[in-house]
């Protein structure tokens, strides 16, 4: 019996140290010099990036949200006569638990949002700002545009995060997008959504690989050369998880795809004649991680969302020089 309550509860700390997550990994005491960071109100610091045009002669400021496992350091394609034509400013910043950024204990969506609003004031860079995310980081921006639209000047998704368990969505039109997904990849986001508390256990089992290993499933050809041009600048990575996957990559998984209080077709226009701005949606014709048809409804419901069709580009599109110009001066006019 001594032998049974023992080896039951040998498991059942095996089993709690292979679910719990590690705490983050400090940060070095000299984590002021390597980035500017800013005090948020609970005490958290969010370390920022500014770049361009000044932000108090800037007509157009533009806060970028980085992809997943990435950072305020990704490059932005864009020449400094572009930037001065259009007088941009643009402010990058690692999300909680990316970089420098601490990490916030239940990041969610709206957490993200907020924290989005506090920099922009803390930073004093005006009322009113455009938000661009790209990719799995676009997230965000559906909180923004839920949450803070009175801020808005201006909203912008490229390639954006579609979550399968939108209450909204028509379950054959999600059905069909998440089945186009490699299934280790539609695993793990299931897992995300329905297990959360689970998430860490299934990203470092050693069984499996929780996404696809095979590129062509999920990447272009041309995405696959964008992506071993940044594989050349590991340095980004390394800086962008350097707390650790799970209070940065991890994180952006769930709060992507957990329920959330909302339904994006639910939105209401945050413009108007007096309150000029618009929204837009970039879809990469040849994405393979992006449903163009869930896109198409999202745009269909909202018709106050400009949708750009981008023909021969993939999921990569934002790391393109002239699509990246393309869609800052869209944002700018």
């Amino acid at each position: 019996m001594l032998f049974l309550v023992a080896a039951v509860g040998l498991i059942a700390y095996y089993v709690y140290k292979s679910i719990k997550p590690p705490p983050p990994i400090p940060l070095p005491e000299n984590v002021s010099e390597l980035s500017p960071r800013i005090k948020l109100n609970d005490g958290r610091y969010l370390a920022y990036r500014e770049l361009g045009f000044p932000k108090d002669k800037a007509k157009n400021k533009i806060i970028i949200l980085h992809g997943f496992g990435s950072s305020k350091l990704v490059d932005l394609k864009i020449t400094q006569e572009m930037v001065d034509e259009f007088e941009i400013y643009f402010l990058l910043f690692d999300r909680a638990g990316y970089g420098e950024s601490d990490p916030h204990p239940s990041r969610t969506l709206k957490t993200d949002t907020y924290d989005i609003e506090e920099l922009a004031d803390k930073l004093q860079i005006g009322p009113k700002f455009h938000v661009l995310g790209m990719s799995l980081g676009a997230y965000p921006v559906y909180g923004c545009l839920k949450y803070i639209p009175h801020r808005l000047s201006g909203a912008t998704l490229v390639v954006p995060l579609l979550n399968f368990w939108w209450s909204r969505l028509p379950l054959n039109l999600s059905t069909s997008a998440f089945k186009k997904l490699p299934i280790q990849n539609q695993w793990t986001l299931g897992v995300a959504h329905y297990f959360p508390w689970l998430l860490y256990w299934w990203m470092t089992q050693k069984w499996f690989s929780p996404f696809s290993q095979n590129p062509r499933e999920t990447m272009t050809e041309r995405d696959i050369e964008l992506a071993d041009k940044h594989t050349k600048h590991s340095y980004i990575k390394e800086s962008a998880l350097r707390q650790g996957e799970y209070v940065s990559m991890q994180r952006d998984i769930i709060a992507g795809y957990q329920n959330w209080e909302f339904d994006p077709t639910e939105l209401s226009n945050p413009f108007s004649d007096d309150n000029k701005g618009s929204v837009h949606i970039w879809c990469a014709l040849e994405d393979k991680q992006i449903s163009h048809e869930v896109l198409l409804y999202l745009c269909d419901k909202l018709p106050w969302i400009t949708l750009h069709e981008v023909p021969e580009a993939g999921h990569l599109i934002i790391h393109e020089k002239q699509h990246f110009e393309d869609i800052i001066k869209a944002a700018c006019n």
